[in-house]
């Protein structure tokens, strides 16, 4: 009896039912793997007036309405093994009287490719003039992912002019 129940041939809808759930079983080694999110401490937050020499200062055209240019710069470290891609900074900006400077963001700008250990970063942020300073920052935060999530930037590509003017080479 056992004989004649694993030796029949397969009908069309048996062999179609055992094709999708192959199919079905096999998709996860198919599609890519997923791009986890990682968070990455930050220290040693600082946050200043960019360099005169860096072009989106441009000292002279400083007038009462426009923005002025800050730079956010600190230490990003990644505890992991493996790079972390695609990296945002999360900063909340105050004003001296406690108000949020870039309303209704806190998202203050990418930092890309954090290898594994510590790392320098700067970020350029434009603050409307006639902010009451000095400012402040909170809540800084790093965030990444454990694969690409966006189109790459060629392996050739330099540094920013203003992390080339704040060194982090």
């Amino acid at each position: 009896m056992l004989r004649s129940l694993c030796c029949r041939p397969l009908s069309l809808q048996s062999l179609i039912s055992l094709t999708l759930a192959l199919l079905l079983l096999a998709s996860p080694l198919l599609l890519p793997p997923p791009a986890w999110a990682a968070d990455l401490s930050v220290a040693e937050v600082q946050l200043a007036p960019c360099p005169s020499s860096d072009a989106a200062a441009q000292s002279a055209l400083k007038r009462p309405t426009g923005a002025g240019c800050w730079a956010l710069s600190g230490v990003v470290t990644n505890p992991g093994s493996r790079p972390v891609v695609d990296t945002d900074v999360f900063a909340l900006i105050l004003d001296a009287s406690g108000e949020p400077v870039l309303q209704n963001r806190t998202r203050v700008g990418s930092i890309g490719d954090v290898p594994p250990g510590r790392s320098d970063f700067a970020l350029r942020l434009a603050v409307p003039m006639g902010t009451p300073g000095p400012l402040q920052f909170r809540n800084v935060k790093a965030r990444g992912f454990s694969a690409p999530v966006r189109s790459r930037a060629g392996a050739g590509d330099e540094l920013l002019p203003l992390e080339q003017q704040l060194d982090l080479s």
